[in-house]
């Protein structure tokens, strides 16, 4: 699967979001169901050592945050997250609550901070089934690759707080050096 470009992939920074994975499991399952971002910034949902764990990177600055429960049992299961914006800080972090979901019941949550600039300099693509690019966590060497099963379908929601003032950031680019 190639890696979908920032620029074009369902914008997660600086606004309310949810994203859901279709997903085959097995006592076997391992790997990343989806990432985007790099050891700089980003999110990954994988599966390791029998745990299903959502970990936001929040600019590298440990320490990473985290939800994680059992991994689902044998079959089809809907798992993902669902990231609802409080506030932005004055430091333009984007605040909020995170849930972790398998199938509709909520199986963990905290509060969490997110990114509302870029996931790396270059931009860090998303990955279904794989991380393709710098790791977004700690936790795995990338590709980290799912096995074991099969991700079978991965869907995005951004809310529509996720408008993006092009005036304004246009004059942030011309009041720079």
């Amino acid at each position: 699967t190639s890696e979908v470009p920032e620029a074009t992939a369902a914008r997660t920074l600086g606004s309310s979001f949810k994203a859901l994975a279709e997903v085959e499991f097995t006592g076997d399952s391992k790997g990343v169901i989806f990432a985007q971002g790099s050891r700089f910034g980003g999110y990954s949902l994988f599966v390791k050592g029998g745990k299903l764990i959502f970990v936001y990177n929040f600019l590298g600055v440990p320490p990473e945050q985290r939800l994680a429960t059992d991994a689902p049992a044998d079959g089809k299961h809907i798992v993902g997250v669902e990231f609802n914006k409080d506030s932005i800080s004055k430091n333009l972090e984007t605040l909020g609550h995170m849930k972790l979901y398998v199938d509709d019941k909520v199986v963990a949550e905290g509060p969490f901070r997110t990114q509302s600039g870029h996931y790396a300099l270059c931009g860090e693509g998303l990955s279904i089934g794989t991380d393709s690019g710098d790791s977004g966590s700690s936790e795995y060497k990338p590709k980290f690759e799912f096995t074991g099963g099969r991700v079978i379908n991965v869907i995005f929601d951004v809310a529509k707080d996720v408008y993006v003032n092009v005036e304004k950031a246009m004059a942030a680019s011309m009041a720079r050096d």
